[in-house]
């Protein structure tokens, strides 16, 4: 074929060029991710234009995760790498869970339904299982499957008002399916219980039920690198549908909402907004008063308290974030899982302070509090791994153990 020499093909875009990119693609400034990968803005700046070459793959993969990129080849051009093969590790039950997510039940099941209260005992008992101590994401993904092809098919059975409770089960059950889905690779799959479990929601015209799904989608939109101002649309229309004289659900949903637009103006740096909203959260933790405790969204005052340490992170603000995690009693939280993953959001506070000896310290406690929470955060494995490697004497062994226990090449 002739080449065309009026139209030249363009210049094969560099990594710095790929990470420029990408950073403004999320909206990000040079300041804001430099925190999150624990470099200055000087360092993103000297990436950007090619003064620095491609780092490590420790940093890479770091890199790749603040900038939400599941394969490393639109940072690196290199179509043979993929994040997802270093960072996100699949559970073993991942094909099991795809399957029950992508199978269409076409024929009409011959036995009858279940109520819907039977129908809302097992969904306790999975959100208690994935609360509590032990191996969650294997104990959930052993009876999702079975449970959503129960509620589908009471779904369609069943009419009126058990209908309706059995879609906010329904809905339920996909975020419960979403958080398994989690740091996993298969973020199409976590898009699609995010958008089927907002549509059970509305089909069961449960203002509650809307509210989580937002809630749960605010995560989806966060992590695929949509618009801010959309997830911020989101989380507060959602909270016009509620009502806080019907008591406490209601106030707690209310401040749950406020919480996701804090941390979605937090990932883009504007922490006036953030902290605004954060504020709506506490004064809806305080209303409730400090015993109370959302029975499955976990809402409540430590929950409120904890996500600060995430804020601050999230706006490179490392003191605050290390300050705001010397006030917090994690230990005191009823779940397992949240206890886990806010103590990794300490040890990310520490990284960004530089305090190398914390994070793996602080990793190691997470591992305990819930091995797979910290096997499938992508922060514990990246900071496991690179510590391994390159840590300071001091702390390499134990890294090194601990990025072994998270299944972290070193």
């Amino acid at each position: 074929m002739a080449h065309d020499e009026s139209n030249p093909p363009a210049p094969p875009l560099t990594f710095g060029r790929r990470v420029r990119r990408e950073r403004e693609r999320r909206g990000f400034s040079r300041p804001v991710l430099a925190g999150l990968v624990g470099k200055s803005a000087e360092w993103v700046k000297a990436i950007e234009s090619n003064r620095l070459g491609m780092p490590r793959l420790p940093l890479l993969m770091r890199l790749a995760d603040a900038l939400g990129v599941d394969d490393l080849a639109v940072l690196t051009g290199d179509e043979r790498l993929a994040a997802a093969t270093y960072t996100k590790a699949a559970h073993p039950s991942l094909l099991r869970v795809r399957e029950s997510l992508t199978t269409y039940d076409l024929l009409a099941r011959e036995e009858e339904p279940a109520p819907a209260a039977t129908l809302a005992a097992r969904v306790r008992a999975v959100w208690q299982a994935w609360h509590g101590f032990g191996d969650h994401r294997t104990r959930v993904a052993d009876v999702l499957p079975a449970l959503l092809a129960d509620l589908r098919h009471a779904a369609r059975s069943h009419e009126g008002p058990e209908r309706r409770r059995v879609q906010i089960l329904l809905a339920q059950a996909y975020h419960l399916a979403q958080l398994y889905l989690a740091f996993q690779p298969a973020p199409e799959l976590v898009m699609l219980t995010g958008d089927r479990a907002m549509t059970a929601a509305q089909d069961a015209d449960s203002p509650r039920a809307i509210a989580a799904s937002a809630w749960y989608l605010n995560h989806v939109f966060r992590d695929a690198g949509e618009r801010h101002e959309a997830r911020v649309d989101l989380a507060m229309r959602s909270t016009r549908l509620l009502d806080p004289e019907r008591g406490p659900e209601d106030i707690a949903l209310g401040g749950l909402l406020h919480l996701a637009a804090a941390l979605s103006y937090a990932k883009t740096g504007r922490r006036g907004s953030a902290e605004r909203h954060w504020d709506h959260a506490d004064t809806a933790a305080r209303q409730l008063g400090d015993g109370y405790v959302h029975p499955w969204l976990m809402f409540g005052r430590g929950m409120v308290d904890a996500y600060a340490i995430t804020m601050a992170n999230d706006l490179v603000r490392a003191g605050a974030a290390v300050d705001a995690a010397a006030h917090i009693d994690l230990g005191a939280m009823q779940s397992a899982t949240r206890r886990s993953f806010h103590t990794i959001e300490t040890a990310r506070a520490y990284s960004l302070a530089g305090e190398t000896v914390a994070v793996v310290h602080l990793l190691k406690k997470a591992y305990e509090v819930s091995p797979e929470t910290a096997r499938f955060n992508l922060f514990a494995r990246g900071a496991a791994g690179e510590l391994a490697e390159s840590g300071n004497a001091i702390i390499r062994d134990d890294a090194r153990g601990l990025a072994r226990q998270l299944g972290v090449a070193a």
